[in-house]
Formats: C-alpha cells, sequence, structure tokens
C-alpha cells in the first residue's frame, strides 16, 4: 500500500491490464485522479469527452473513462465507497484559494499533480479536470452545483483498470476552506496499491 500524504500526490506508471486500487483510508479524503498516455502526454483522460461516452456525470462499475482523443484510458471496476465521485469540478489552485479568501501560499491539487509528475521526470502538458474520487457535488434542481461532504467510509475504495500503458495521478485535496473533505475540513492521507 502506497501513501497519497495529507496535502500531497502522487503519480505512477500502469501497464495496460493493470489495476490500480484507490482507498479512502479515513472516509472523508478525495482524490483527485488523472491519467495519461505513457507514449504521449498531450493524450490523457478527459472529463468532459467521458461524461458523453458513458452518458452521465458519475461514473459506474463497468464504465471506461476516455481521453481526449475517446479512448478508453482507464475503466472503474469496482467500487466500495458508495459510489458518489466528481466529473464537474476543476482541480483546486492557487487561485481557487485567493478567492475563498485564503492568504499566502495554500497546498492545492494542480501544484500536487505538477509534483507528482516531476517525481517521473515528466511534465503534464496542462492539469485535465481531475476525475475527483470520493467527492460529493450533486446537481440540486436540475441546474446548480453544492458542495457536500462524502458519502464514503474509512476503508473504501475504488478499482481502476488501465486500458493503455499510462501514468496515472493522484492528489488527496487540500481543501479545508470548504467542506469537500468532510466538515471537519481536515484534510488526510489517502492510500493506493498496484493489483497485478
Amino acid at each position: 500500500m502506497i501513501e497519497i500524504p495529507a496535502r500531497q500526490g502522487k503519480a505512477l506508471r500502469l501497464r495496460r491490464g493493470q489495476e490500480a486500487r484507490v482507498v479512502n483510508s479515513k472516509g472523508q479524503q478525495v482524490v483527485d485522479t488523472w491519467a495519461f498516455n505513457a507514449a504521449d502526454l498531450t493524450e490523457f483522460m478527459s472529463m468532459e469527452h467521458s461524461r458523453v461516452a458513458i452518458g452521465r456525470i458519475i461514473p459506474g462499475i463497468g464504465d471506461a473513462l476516455v481521453t481526449n482523443r475517446r479512448r478508453p484510458i482507464l475503466t472503474l471496476i469496482e467500487d466500495t465507497s458508495g459510489g458518489i465521485h466528481d466529473t464537474l469540478f476543476a482541480a483546486c489552485d492557487r487561485w481557487r484559494y485567493e478567492l475563498l479568501g485564503a492568504q499566502g501560499y495554500h497546498d492545492n491539487c494542480t501544484d500536487n499533480l505538477a509534483a507528482a509528475m516531476a517525481g517521473l521526470g515528466l511534465v503534464p502538458p496542462e492539469t485535465p479536470a481531475p476525475l475527483n474520487l470520493f467527492m460529493n457535488i450533486p446537481v440540486v434542481d436540475g441546474n446548480h452545483v453544492e458542495v457536500r461532504p462524502p458519502v464514503s467510509t474509512p476503508g473504501g475504495y475504488v478499482t481502476l483498470l488501465a486500458e493503455m500503458d499510462c501514468v496515472a495521478a493522484f492528489s488527496a485535496c487540500p481543501q479545508d476552506m470548504v467542506p469537500v473533505n468532510g466538515l471537519a475540513m481536515r484534510p488526510t492521507e489517502a492510500h493506493f496499491e498496484i493489483l497485478d
């Protein structure tokens, strides 16, 4: 089991056919998740393309998330977390925290992605909108979005199957100004493991 430290990111390479299990260790931690084609980082998992491909805004078991070239890159094959994830919100960044009133630098998922990829000697071409695992952003009245605490419980997980050789990156979201990571607004670590 590999730790994604609280407020930080990790990246790894997955071969086609490998599975990555992402564990919500404490139960209330959102994990921003990205995947890039290992052979060409300009092809990456795209939430806007994936919503079209699966026909809904929350992926379920058996749904293939696709790239900006509409090719499957990760398939959700297991989910014990309650099945609530987000494909609408962009990764948090310095500007998001400035708008929320943060003073000075605030850890954020955009920087966590860059740092995680740098750990592999890679530079992401941009920060795509992530698959926000465990994040609870319901659409209310057909048009408004709300930030609510995750429904997942400690130890809940999702398992993702790599449909191509890819680089996967994860960020234990540092959001502590709205209840993305639970009502306590206290980011924690998460974990992942590779299942061969």
